[in-house]
């Protein structure tokens, strides 16, 4: 057994619970149900990584892809923004994701928003968008609520009470992070035109917690793994839990390419490739998708069959539709006095009074603000990202404004909704393959009118910010369609009706009767562009479900498969 990656299960027996993913969901789902007493196998595509493994190395990690989906060309994907397009190989990958052990949660920000009660059943209080599949959730955010709390505690999240806070079963587990200048400014500017700053939670320990260190401050959070485990990820929290049950295995650097379905129609086994390519099939009784919203419905696509001819649970038409990325909008403001905003997490104050939608705007969509320095904390990022367009690009000048900016400089970000399009989809693409053999990913996506006119209000709020801060110079990141996103949403979404969804409300596929989807890919709307803590508290609630399944599948769970 190599170390630290728990229980050896033999592929030709089969096991209770086979999971398709590491991350957020797929940790969470390992944990709950090795803990119940379960038989788990972990399936992940990537290396497993422990926290000493992690670096600073910008480079590397930013631009060689050590951590993600850009990694040479180990998968690769297509982009076009319509479906009349020929799709091409883009310079940075459309879907953007961690490839490791912890999955996204490893190299994530750590913003920990929840939803609001607002986020799932704004159809019917808004009713409906043209040309859109707009439409509420088969849960709502009082059902879901005790899971959030869960995800508090058990991951641990730093915070305090805020003036626009969903309602809330218990008090926060961690005080928060202290405030940078980058939430000083937000808050100062913010104040001065009539708004309200609040603490923004984060999924990073402002003391020790749970047997883990708290944060260092060191300021690698967004797009780096953590090396000293404060940061709340899967593979810092959830993976470590579900290994020391003695009843989950982490099948690191297996892709998984298929899915087998038996003569009833239920997954029997799960194809996958080991590290050395070579292939190797895994029995199970019950199988869950947690791959991710563009990993999931590439592996349901792939695993059609004359049962399934469009692909594994998709009767309805509907997996690898509706892909949502949240909208965004960035804006630089520089002040004449020293940051230093590159140490610590990204965020610690954020600007909520525009979350929900307002008719009044003449457009769909609400959202938040944060202060942030954003990617251009990193001096190689920075250099190549974080002056204004009108900077010189070389020489004396060139780098006598680096070194003032550097330390002097923030960002105000805004997020904002993505609304759910039919035509935004993941596919799979009928010329590019990867090195084992899989078609390719391919993204299809363009942003809806109003979530870009969102995103372009935000901004608008921004600019007053960072005015009333007292900022000597701002600009703006022009406001475009996105063709790069890191939030994989709605590509399997969950419903009561099967003929416009795949999962049911508790993850179920409509159509398999042992196969779970349970990731970012079930959402049925974007949210205000923060979607992991929903993702983990859906996770969490569906465990429960997941396991009572297979328990009453059959007299004798062990031959239920």
């Amino acid at each position: 057994m190599k170390r630290g990656e728990g229980a050896r299960f033999s592929p030709r027996e089969p096991v209770d619970f086979a999971i398709v993913g590491s991350g957020a969901a797929g940790g969470v789902l390992a944990r709950e149900l090795a803990t119940a007493g379960f038989d788990v196998v972990v399936f992940e595509q990537g290396p497993f990584r422990r926290a000493e493994d992690f670096s600073h190395d910008e480079l590397g990690v930013l631009f060689n892809h050590e951590l993600s989906s850009g990694a040479g060309g180990t998968w690769p994907q297509t982009f076009r923004s319509s479906p009349g397009e020929k799709a091409s190989v883009p310079d940075f990958p459309a879907a953007y994701y961690a490839t490791t052990v912890g999955g996204s949660s490893v190299h994530f920000s750590a913003n920990y928003w929840r939803f609001r009660p607002v986020d799932f059943n704004e159809r019917t209080r808004l009713g409906p968008i043209a040309g859109t599949g707009f439409a509420d959730w088969p849960l709502s955010y009082e059902e879901l609520e005790p899971y959030y709390a869960r995800v508090d505690w058990e991951v641990g999240v730093s915070v305090a009470p805020g003036p626009f806070d969903p309602p809330r079963s218990r008090p926060y587990p961690l005080p928060p992070m202290p405030v940078k200048s980058s939430g000083v400014l937000l808050e100062r500017g913010a104040r001065a035109i009539g708004l309200h700053p609040q603490v923004a939670p984060v999924a990073v320990l402002s003391r020790p917690f749970n047997g883990r260190a708290p944060c260092i401050h060191c300021g690698f959070c967004m797009g780096f793994g953590c090396e000293t485990g404060a940061k709340s990820s899967a593979l810092a929290t959830m993976i470590p839990q579900a290994i020391a049950t003695g009843r989950c295995e982490i099948r690191a650097e297996s892709t998984v390419h298929r899915l087998e379905t038996d003569s009833r129609g239920r997954v029997s086994e799960i194809l996958y490739y080991d590290r050395n390519r070579g292939e190797h099939a895994q029995r199970a009784r019950c199988v869950i998708v947690a791959a991710n919203g563009a990993e999931s419905p590439r592996l349901l696509l792939n695993s059609e069959s004359s049962r399934f001819p469009d692909g594994l649970a998709n009767g309805s038409g509907k997996v690898g539709r509706y892909l949502m990325f949240n909208a965004h909008s960035i804006t630089h403001g520089v002040f004449d006095q020293p940051l230093n905003d590159y140490k610590s997490v990204q965020c610690s104050r954020i600007v909520h009074d525009f979350y929900d939608s307002d008719e009044e705007r003449g457009f769909y969509g609400g959202g938040g603000l944060d202060g942030r320095p954003f990617l251009s904390a990193t001096p190689i990022f920075f250099a190549l990202t974080g002056l204004p367009p009108d900077a010189p690009r070389w020489g004396h000048e060139y780098k006598a404004m680096l070194s003032e900016y550097f330390t002097r400089k923030m960002v105000i970000a805004g997020s904002t909704t993505s609304l759910p399009l039919e035509s935004n989809n993941i596919t799979l693409d009928p010329d590019l393959r990867d090195p084992w053999g899989r078609p390719a990913i391919r993204v299809t996506y363009k942003d809806h009118p109003d979530d870009l006119a969102m995103a372009a209000f935000l901004q608008d709020r921004a600019v007053e910010i960072f005015e009333a801060a007292g900022a000597r110079k701002i600009w703006r990141e022009p406001v475009l369609p996105q063709t790069i996103g890191a939030h994989l949403l709605g590509t399997c979404r969950m419903g009561n009706d099967p003929e416009n969804s795949v999962v049911d409300r508790y993850h179920r596929s409509h159509e398999v009767s042992n196969l779970f989807i349970c990731d970012g890919s079930s959402f049925v709307s974007s949210g205000r562009g923060q979607p992991t803590m929903t993702i983990q508290a859906l996770a969490f609630r569906a465990s429960a479900h997941i396991a009572r399944c297979l328990l009453y599948t059959s007299p004798s769970p062990r031959d239920s498969y």
